[in-house]
């Protein structure tokens, strides 16, 4: 009988002194905030390609992000070998729609001929941002990668200076969202300030917009640009929702509005009503500002984007960026139907505004930000060939900080503190940790990027043309991206300068880390 004892005493005592362990450490929030049972999760995950193939899905099957997707992440937000073996496991024979990048057996005009190109050569946009429009502060972004618009509310505190600080190692820009910028974004890295219909930041005591605060605003912070959201993937036409569990003291505070209270923000805006009066109210925050000033939208009706090419093409007024999120985008909480069935897809939402202004010969005029799933390589490959100068990374980024997918960003009850304001949860994020990995993960993708720009026999990704990827039906036929999307063959990828310029760039940062990878050896 005292053997029994002796085995629970055993038990007990390890128990206990894992519990211990796992409050102290800091590496992993889900096993800090669930002691113990925690690690089943990381046990799941080692064995999970081995119960799925026998038992339950492929590692490409789940849903939104396949464990492929999100292997690759935590693999990148970590340093470790992000690679995958014994092939690929996609259905490449049956499946429709699936994206083939087109390499190139020798060496392309100006590609980098070092082994595996330099993986921390940064990569910055292709275009200037304000440039084409006189902006007083008119900026070369620095990285073709960065962080979506997630709300200080939607996301913790810590979520967001973890990204805040990442932003500011890897030298990328971090958008806001519409909650208005908080003490949590202040930490260093460059900001996109987001102006949603509510106005959160830069409004007045009773709610509308007021281009003094404004003004005051984007000069206390390292705020580079201006996006004004006129609807986004996951809820397009609805309007944000920060759920009441959400609205803490702190936000209410920030925001101005009641705490505990659910607040749903207008569906369309109250200071412009159509294309005409938005172009004004982006020419005055401009002018008043001296910053690029660009438009976030989902794409659903044409009209809207029909009349902005008209007006843009007459001159005088514009938007210095456009910024399309695919209907598979991701937000904290959106009623079913609007997350699943409004707004079209990046791929085709993208294409149909890309090419009016291809037509109209507007595209060397505005830098293209695309945004959907663009946070893995491949999808973000494709857009770059579509015309995207830059990608936006959110649910991704979330996942480089330790998002485990448990989809309750709408219950207050994230395991792993990221879309929670739960000080239950939130204590287990390390935010001197998850920043380097949120660094990481950026520094990951742009390193994949330029393999593949490489492989295509280009410097850049902002290069990569619909010539250099077909869409397969299957093991049955192959068509081009062009003719996929109805693109002119005609229409050039960047005008002649802007190549010039990008190729000379990276061609010198080329130059310049050989020089001292010879002078290190």
């Amino acid at each position: 009988m005292r053997w029994r004892y002796a085995i629970l005493g055993g038990t007990a005592a390890a128990a206990a002194a894992t519990t211990v362990h796992d409050l102290v450490q800091s590496k992993h929030a889900i096993i800090r905030n669930f002691p113990v049972v925690g690690h089943a999760r990381f046990f799941l995950e080692r064995f999970g390609p081995e119960l799925r193939q026998y038992i339950v899905t492929n590692n490409d099957e789940e849903r939104p992000f396949s464990r492929d997707q999100r292997r690759w992440v935590y693999a990148s937000s970590k340093l470790e070998n992000n690679y995958f073996g014994f092939g690929t496991d996609n259905d490449v024979e049956n499946g429709e729609g699936y994206p083939i990048i087109k390499h190139r057996t020798f060496t392309g005009p100006g590609a980098a001929v070092m082994p595996h190109a330099q993986e921390e050569i940064v990569l910055p946009c292709a275009k200037v941002m304000g440039g084409p429009r006189g902006r007083t502060h008119a900026f070369r972004p620095s990285s073709v990668v960065n962080i979506s618009g997630m709300s200080f509310g939607s996301l913790s505190g810590k979520a967001i200076e973890s990204l805040n600080k990442g932003a500011a190692m890897a030298g990328c820009l971090q958008n806001t969202g519409e909650g208005a910028l908080s003490p949590h974004h202040r930490h260093g890295g460059d900001v996109v300030f987001q102006i949603g219909t509510s106005y959160f930041g830069c409004r007045d005591e009773h709610g509308r917009f007021d281009l003094g605060r404004l003004v005051d605003l984007v000069q206390s912070a390292p705020v580079r640009a201006i996006e004004v959201k006129l609807s986004q993937g996951a809820k397009p036409g609805l309007g944000g929702m920060l759920p009441g569990e959400k609205v803490s003291k702190e936000i209410a505070e920030i925001r101005g509005i009641p705490e505990g209270v659910d607040c749903a923000s207008p569906s369309r805006h109250a200071v412009f009503h159509d294309v005409d009066s938005m172009l004004d109210f982006v020419e005055s925050v401009a002018q008043a500002t001296g910053l690029p000033v660009g438009i976030k939208s989902a794409v659903g009706n044409l009209t809207m984007w029909d009349e902005l090419v008209t007006e843009m093409s007459r001159g005088g007024r514009g938007v210095d960026f456009v910024n399309i999120d695919g209907g598979e985008g991701g937000t904290g909480a959106a009623p079913m139907i609007f997350a699943d069935s409004v707004a079209y897809p990046f791929r085709i939402g993208f294409a149909e505004v890309y090419k009016r202004f291809a037509a109209a010969g507007l595209c060397d005029d505005v830098v293209f930000v695309g945004a959907g799933k663009l946070g893995i390589p491949e999808n973000a490959v494709v857009a770059f060939a579509l015309g995207v100068d830059m990608v936006n990374a959110g649910r991704e980024a979330m996942m480089s900080i330790g998002c485990i997918q448990a989809q309750k960003c709408h219950t207050d009850h994230c395991p792993v503190g990221i879309a929670t304001q739960n000080p239950r949860y939130t204590r287990g994020l390390d935010v001197s940790l998850k920043s380097v990995r949120a660094a990481n993960y950026i520094r990951s993708m742009r390193r994949d990027l330029l393999k593949v720009s490489e492989a295509v026999g280009v410097v850049h990704p902002g290069l990569i043309a619909p010539r250099d990827v077909d869409i397969l039906d299957g093991t049955r036929s192959a068509v081009g991206l062009a003719e996929t999307y109805g693109y002119d063959p005609s229409w050039p990828r960047l005008a002649p300068r802007l190549v010039k310029e990008i190729e000379e760039i990276m061609v010198a940062q080329d130059a310049t880390a050989a020089a001292s990878a010879e002078q290190t050896a």
